[in-house]
Order: structure tokens, then C-alpha cells, then sequence
């Protein structure tokens, strides 16, 4: 069983294996969208690469970090919207 960590998500704790990405601890997690599109579409990963940028949430108080390409830490603060 892999070690785990636990980060904040939308104001709420979740345990998450160690060394997944930000995206998979917000999909692990049960988020169902990580941001709404102009239009109101509930948007999330698409590419997992970093390149279409629909998996943008803030992490740390920082706005539009790409959560496909950033390691998940314990006691991340990561903000949908």
C-alpha cells in the first residue's frame, strides 16, 4: 500500500497517495469539475500533458497553475473554481 498525504481541496481534507499529481488528488478526491468555461461548461483534464490548460485550479494562491503537471505535496491549498 502506497504512502499517503493529505492536502486541502476546496476547503476540505483529502488523503491522497504519495506522488500522484494535483489532478488525479482532485479527481481522487471526487471534484467533479476544476473550473467552469465562459459559457458555464464544467471543464477538467483533457490532454494530461499541459498543453489544452483545462485542468486549471489555484494551488498555494496561485491562479491557473496547471494541476496535470505539478506534483501533489501534503498541505497543498488547491482552489477550484
Amino acid at each position: 500500500m502506497p504512502e499517503t498525504i493529505t492536502l486541502n481541496i476546496n476547503g476540505r481534507p483529502a488523503t491522497v497517495p504519495d506522488g500522484v499529481t494535483v489532478a488525479a488528488a482532485i479527481l481522487t478526491a471526487g471534484v467533479p469539475a476544476f473550473r467552469r468555461s465562459i459559457t458555464g461548461q464544467p471543464r477538467g483534464p483533457l490532454c494530461g500533458m499541459g498543453i489544452c490548460f483545462e485542468c486549471r485550479a489555484t494551488i498555494d494562491g496561485v491562479p491557473h497553475r496547471r494541476t496535470c503537471q505539478l506534483p501533489a505535496r501534503a498541505g497543498m491549498e488547491i482552489q477550484t473554481q
